[in-house]
């Protein structure tokens, strides 16, 4: 789209944006059509989320708070104005972002999407309640349902209708009769037959035969059509019920059987809840299980530290607190009468049957189990021994009472198509769907619950086609990764069915498989569809070749980017724009395959994994080289990775304090390796102040190269006095930030540069330091890029800086807070203190994992990356990365893939280990069909 023109478009078509300079933009103005699919693409640093959410995003969250009564707006986050000329046509804009920003321990993928919402509301309307001792449907009978039943009888029928009698306040049953006959009444049914009351006091005495009692209430005669009798049968029961105290019974005297109702909601002698939209919730103290308060775990004895090696038997200790000799008491029993009850002690416990195992813990007649055993533990807490033999084995255990589904009891008893709504949630979202698709319903529950039910699929239909098929709506929000957490948003927006929207979307397709990302761009194009304007910041080429409308920001990253470089669809790409992207989609530019792959002997094996979906699989971790764990969304990479490996291995090393998921042992060459580095996106630094200059450690080096400079010395400045976070030389009014916040009742906080530094955070006497003409506060608003060429002689800056650049971080400045850095840049400024340190300490062997590396990387910025993969390894450390994008995949030197599907039924398996090309050999797996036009 030209835009020289941009002042004469209609703000209908296009959302019109005219010189942003947020961050790094400089000038850029920019036409987006209205009801597309738009990618912004570019370079890491090129000024993509600066553009989609810093300006676009920012301005139509700012005016819809404009909008807002100033009631309402001193409630509401007070938002700048972007830096912009103008932006016309914005549309109410939904930003959908890669952070899971929830870590409440409630917050579930069912509540987050509100499908939780509505299963409430469909078992409280249509849930059949059924006994458990019985398993009859429990109902209320009322007067209607019985003057009907009635009714239906045969005309001329005779019947009688009894209340059921219940002395109250301690009456002897024959003061209740005297008093009934006060009150008018002269019969009773008696042992099957009609007696008055008179005799029944003078011939008899009734005693304990009270449950035999019937007040007579009624006779009447069946007429059909008789609207007379049918009010007097209507006033008979309503009399009935109140004596019975909400017991009556009917009897029909031509066959003489009794009928008996009751108006409470009971049966088999429970007396049952109602079902209610409260006692479905968790969240409420009426649903919520009494005993884990609606948490689903509880404070309780951990299995898998109790038995940590499930792969030992009985006999070989295999129960951690029977080892010792003063305990080991409790295990002869068990060892010595084995034989009475056919309990094999040789056998390792992971091969135990269900019963044996459950047996191994309650006990029998000949042993007592390890129940018993930690109940005796608890007897003895007074003894400090005890106390912390028990404080070893507690863990968070799965709540007893609930089975970890949060609900009181009561709540399962509660059913629809005879399944409860723990079983509903427990299940995989594509088998729900199934559920929900070929429910069978009568016509009135159907009527009920019709527009219910079409929410719930329609919401579950999105979170399937998004690739989310594999997640249970009890999963908790916070186990989510930032991809999953994405797609739910995604999956949830598409479900409310907004129109005439823009939604802004942060790289969705990180952590999908590219077996999945067809399903992304269908739903993204269905969003469009539904008449949104779609703009998607995104280096997936699948999804840049669907977009209707490519953006593309660069040409370079940083201070060499934030310009337009090219506007249209894909076939109108050009490399002649200097476009990176152009020249990787065309082919001019690839990632390449390496000359070779790299050989192991060392490894690391993980034995019994079983975590999650995991099934009971064996792997092997190779040394010394890359491996590569991949396979579908959910498949198992993260669990295996990130609650096995890493905290095993870290708790070894003694480094790490990770609860670890469960697996049998790790076994191999451990002792390889010195440290264990989990590299994620996390920020670097929680402070405003910290930024990768720091972090790296380059401005220790840089603080006293301005502290050795001649009028420095003169001064008696020390290296301190050129750091802005400590009182010395920095800037007291604005405290060392360069800025003062001025507070604006119902606008946003107004930042003004600071009348004292001018920004500079310095006091003037320390910038009168300069090194080259250049002061501190100078220094700090250089690029990476330009202070290597302003450092050349200064090895030990030169040393700490490079890595930055080598890992495609040249376009960011020294200074640059770490709040500004993105999840890709903050993992690469890691990498690259690793890479800092290279050679200072030849003995150190480190197991990096890295976990999606790609998210925010262009093809460009990929190449880079593997090169410092290449450098650590080369530096005799390993690299394990958790990955989907093929470029990294072709690289490695060991594959290991997962599945072959994601969710517990079909993932958690080991389709294929071993190279690239014999993964292409072999043709397992999604992945493999993927990686063979990528070897070519």
């Amino acid at each position: 789209m030209p835009t020289e023109n941009i002042d004469f478009l209609d703000p209908r078509d296009f959302i019109i944006i005219k010189n942003a300079r947020v961050n790094n933009l400089k000038n850029l103005s920019v036409a987006i059509p209205r009801n597309c699919l738009v990618v912004v693409t570019g370079l890491s640093g090129s000024g993509k989320s600066s553009l989609a959410f810093d300006t676009l995003f920012a301005e139509g969250q700012r005016m819809y708070v404009e909008s807002l009564s100033s009631y309402a707006r001193q409630f509401l986050g007070r938002m700048e104005k972007p830096e912009v000329d103008y932006i016309r046509g914005v549309s109410p804009a939904i930003a959908i972002e890669q952070k899971a920003n929830t870590r409440n321990p409630r917050s579930t993928v069912g509540t987050t999407t509100e499908i939780y919402d509505y299963l409430k509301l469909l078992f409280a309307r249509i849930g059949a309640t059924i006994s458990p001792v019985s398993n009859r449907e429990v109902t209320r009978d009322t007067v209607t349902s019985m003057v009907d039943f009635i009714m239906s009888l045969n005309p001329g029928s005779k019947v009688i209708i009894y209340a059921k009698l219940h002395p109250r306040q301690k009456r002897s049953v024959d003061q209740e009769l005297r008093i009934l006959m006060s009150k008018g009444f002269t019969r009773v049914g008696y042992k099957g037959e009609v007696t008055l009351i008179e005799d029944l006091l003078s011939k008899h005495s009734p005693g304990k035969d009270i449950k035999d009692l019937l007040v007579l209430i009624d006779r009447v005669s069946v007429q059909k059509d008789d609207e007379e009798l049918r009010f007097r049968i209507s006033d008979s029961i309503q009399t009935a019920f109140f004596e019975g105290q909400g017991d009556c019974a009917v009897e029909t005297v031509s066959d003489r059987k009794l009928h008996h109702f009751s108006d409470r909601f009971e049966l088999d002698g429970i007396t049952f809840e109602e079902p209610s939209v409260n006692l479905f919730s968790f969240n409420n103290p009426y649903g919520a299980c009494k005993n884990c308060e609606g948490f689903g775990k509880v404070l309780g004895i951990d299995e898998d530290l109790v038995i940590p090696d499930k792969s030992l038997s009985i006999y070989e200790g295999s129960v951690v607190p029977w080892r010792s000799e003063i305990m080991h008491e409790w295990v002869e029993p068990l060892i010595r009468n084995a034989s009475k009850f056919n309990f094999p002690i040789h056998r390792p416990v992971n091969q135990l049957t269900k019963e044996q195992y459950r047996l191994l813990w309650k006990g029998n007649q000949y042993f007592k189990g390890i129940d018993d055993f930690f109940s005796y533990i608890e007897s003895k807490t007074h003894k400090i021994q005890y106390r912390v033999m028990l404080s070893r084995y507690r863990g968070r255990t799965t709540c007893p009472e609930c089975m970890g589904t949060r609900l009181r009891k009561d709540a399962n008893y509660v059913k629809v198509n005879g399944v409860s709504i723990s079983e509903v949630v427990l299940m995989p979202v594509s088998k729900c769907l199934e559920f929900f698709n070929n429910i069978q319903l009568s016509e009135y529950d159907l009527k009920v619950s019709k527009r219910i039910l079409t929410e719930i699929v329609n919401r579950l239909t999105y979170l399937d086609k998004v690739g989310l098929g594999y997640l249970t709506l009890n999963r908790l929000t916070s186990t989510l990764s930032g991809g999953e957490y994405q797609r739910i948003k995604l999956a949830t927006s598409l479900g409310s069915s907004l129109v005439g929207s823009m939604y802004i979307l942060d790289e969705p397709s990180i952590g999908l498989h590219p077996r999945d990302t067809k399903r992304l761009v269908s739903v993204l194009k269905q969003l469009r569809d539904q008449g949104n304007t779609v703009i998607v910041v995104e280096h997936e080429e699948e999804v840049m070749r669907a977009a209707d409308q490519i953006l593309d920001i660069g040409p370079e990253a940083g201070t060499g980017g934030g310009q337009l470089i090219f506007q249209g669809t894909l076939d109108q790409m050009s490399e002649s724009t200097g476009s990176y992207t152009a020249k990787y989609l065309k082919g001019s530019a690839r990632i390449e395959i390496p000359l070779k792959r790299r050989k192991w002997r060392n490894s690391i094996l993980i034995r019994g994994a079983r975590e999650n979906n995991l099934k009971n699989i064996d792997t092997r971790i190779p040394l010394d080289i890359m491996t590569v764990i991949t396979g579908v969304s959910g498949s198992g990479k993260s669990t295996l990775i990130k609650k096995i490996l890493y905290p095993a291995l870290g708790k070894m090393l003694g480094i790490v304090s990770d609860i670890s998921g469960k697996y049998d042992r790790i076994e191999g060459d451990f002792k390889h390796i010195t440290q264990i580095e989990f590299v994620d996106q996390n920020p670097i630094g929680k402070s405003s102040r910290s930024n990768p200059v720091t972090y790296l450690k380059a401005f220790d080096h840089i603080r006293k190269l301005f502290a050795d400079q001649s009028m420095a010395v003169h001064r008696g400045y020390k290296p301190s006095y050129f750091s802005f976070n400590v009182d010395g030389g920095r800037c007291e009014m604005c405290q060392g930030e360069g800025t003062i916040k001025v507070e604006m009742q119902f606008m946003a906080d107004i930042y003004l540069t600071c009348e004292n530094c001018n920004g500079t955070r310095y006091r003037i006497e320390i910038l009168e330091i300069t090194y080259k003409g250049k002061n501190i506060s100078e220094i700090l608003e250089m690029t990476v890029d330009e202070s290597m060429d302003f450092f050349t002689e200064e090895h030990s800056i030169i040393t700490r800086l490079k890595p930055l650049q080598d890992v495609g971080l040249g376009y960011i400045r020294l200074g640059q807070s770490s709040n500004s850095l993105s999840g890709g840049e903050a993992q690469r400024v890691k990498l690259a203190s690793f890479l800092g340190k290279g050679g200072s300490d030849t003995n150190e062997r480190i197991l990096f994992i890295f976990d999606e590396p790609t998210t925010g990387l262009h093809f460009h910025d990929i190449s880079k990356l593997l090169k410092s993969f290449n450098a650590l390894i080369g530096e005799g450390h390993s690299i394990v990365v958790i990955e989907h994008n093929v470029e990294v995949i072709k690289n490695a030197d060991w594959v290991i893939d997962l599945g072959p599907e994601g969710g517990d039924e079909f993932g958690g398996n080991v389709v294929f280990e071993g190279t690239p090309e014999d993964m292409v050999k072999n043709a397992k797996g999604y992945t493999a069909k993927f990686l063979k036009s990528k070897l070519k």
